[in-house]
């Protein structure tokens, strides 16, 4: 740690031995600006702070025990105070009231109905919750308005019941924290998931509940730090992340970098270490291959984008440049109802966008499969619930009738879906499932000698123009219309290239 760092320590350590400490706001007993409100165990702190190269004030609360201040939540982010004269006080309504200068005009209230100023006390809890309360009834408390930071037992989702949100807002900048532009929300339409906005459009998607999970959030799997739950009833749909061991102190910020990261405090080192980040991949980013496509970067060749079985590239030209956006479009002159369909596996995926999901929840897979069948503009469907205890695995039935949004591929995570597909894809895909793994050798290696010998066929040409870039179309077009398995032809590609570079390497 450099001298300087220890210098501004030093000043802020300097600064609050000069300030006043509260254990409550009472109606006679405010908090000014320099005041500290510090909970039970010392924990958090309540007070007026400035961010980085500002000389605005906020009333926030930060840990008190970790020298790198670390705000984790501010009252009044769209009101800064530009002086010291801010005091937050009871007002005569029995709410938490910020004001400045001449206490006439409000910067912030807690605005809740209440019977009488003198009954009510704020409080800061060591959860990092303040909350108001009357006669031991809790009228308000801050983890139903979080500003960009989640704490550990804290509720985020919607209350059906009160219309309340909790949601997380990112600070417009690392020393403005007014609303930002990014939003980390359950989305309650269809079926829930968790959601990344930019504004009013998707950005990242955490996926919906497998049961055990986010389906799009792998990471939570493997995880021996948190426990989860998640609840959707008639009352609220909400999730819940709590540390399984009190000592360690861990936040999860939706932070003004376009990103959602989970930090643990490092009491060696005394430094946050990030821990997990999303979006990481280009998979990531939500529709990034379009529709009716999927995103996989698990593969070895760095074509993460390719088209759901039965679709093709809606633009070829556009797929060749790598743009997926366009995504891909149903096959032409096939049918799909009613002319021997069926459904292929598409294993281990995020599934599509639920927000445009038709969810049954008294449906096994097998009901699903068939309630599915039975509409013709039926595309996929899902177990809802995948890691719950069920008859066939699972629980509750998702379908979607529609195009098939923000697919990604994991390695050792998501679930199943099933897309709709005519008869002669199906027949190709029953058929590669039927043969054996002798045949399944035998056909790669003739597979193989073929295109190393079209591949020296090709080099032999070499002067006449080169012919990679038609290798590339030619593969691009593959690999996006599933003409052939795709984890053996991004092998025969890599044999084509291999076998080039070392023919020309000879030739020269």
């Amino acid at each position: 740690m450099d001298s300087a760092k220890w210098l501004v320590k030093a000043m802020l350590l300097y600064q609050l031995s000069f300030s006043s400490s509260l254990d409550a706001i009472t109606p006679q007993h405010s908090l000014r600006d320099g005041d500290v409100l510090i909970s039970t165990r010392h924990t958090f702190a309540l007070g007026f702070f400035s961010p980085v190269n500002s000389r605005y004030r906020y009333v926030g609360i930060w840990y008190h025990q970790i020298l790198e201040k670390t705000v984790v939540w501010v009252a009044n982010r769209q009101n800064p105070i530009n002086d010291t004269s801010g005091t937050l006080s009871i007002g005569s309504q029995g709410n938490l009231v910020l004001y400045h200068k001449n206490h006439i005009i409000p910067l912030w209230s807690t605005n809740s109905t209440l019977t009488h100023s003198k009954y009510s006390t704020a409080r800061l809890l060591d959860s990092g919750n303040l909350i108001l309360v009357q006669n031991d009834t809790t009228y308000w408390q801050s983890f139903d308005y979080p500003s960009n930071t989640y704490l550990s037992s804290m509720k985020i989702g919607l209350n059906r019941t009160t219309g309340l949100n909790r949601f997380l807002t990112s600070w417009k900048s690392p020393n403005d924290p007014g609303i930002g532009n990014f939003t980390y929300i359950i989305d309650p339409t269809g079926f829930p998931q968790l959601c990344l906005y930019k504004g009013s459009v998707k950005f990242w998607r955490g996926g919906s509940w497998t049961g055990r999970r986010w389906v799009g959030v792998p990471e939570m799997k493997r995880s021996p730090l948190f426990n989860y739950s998640f609840a959707d009833n008639d009352e609220e749909i909400s999730a819940i992340c709590e540390l399984r061991n009190a000592s360690i102190i861990s936040i999860l910020i939706a932070n003004e970098t376009r990103k959602m990261q989970r930090f643990i405090w490092n009491h060696q080192d005394r430094r946050w270490a990030k821990i997990w980040s999303a979006p990481e991949e280009q998979c990531d980013y939500y529709g990034h291959c379009g529709p009716n496509s999927n995103c996989d970067e698990t593969q070895v060749f760095d074509l993460e984008c390719s088209c759901l079985p039965g679709f093709e590239p809606k633009s070829l030209e556009t797929w060749s440049l790598r743009d997926w956006s366009a995504g891909c479009v149903r096959k032409p002159n096939v049918s799909v109802c009613q002319h021997g369909e069926g459904f292929v596996k598409v294993a281990g995926v995020k599934i599509p966008d639920t927000a445009v999901a038709n969810a049954d929840m008294r449906l096994g897979l097998k009901q699903c499969q068939h309630k599915c069948m039975r509409n013709c503009s039926c595309m996929a469907y899902a177990t809802a619930f995948s890691e719950s205890i069920g008859p066939n695995g699972g629980t509750g039935c998702l379908t979607w009738y529609g195009d098939l949004l923000d697919i990604k591929t994991y390695r050792d995570a998501g679930q199943d879906l099933f897309v709709r597909v005519d008869a002669v894809v199906l027949a190709t895909y029953r058929k590669k499932g039927g043969v054996s793994k002798k045949q399944m050798v035998a056909i790669s290696v003739v597979s193989v000698a073929m295109i190393v010998s079209f591949a020296f066929f090709l080099v032999r040409r070499r002067r006449r123009g080169n012919q990679i870039p038609e290798i590339w179309n030619t593969y691009n077009h593959v690999i996006a219309t599933n003409t052939i398995d795709q984890g053996k032809c991004r092998f025969m590609f890599g044999v084509i290239m291999l076998y080039i570079f070392t023919v020309r390497t000879i030739e020269i």
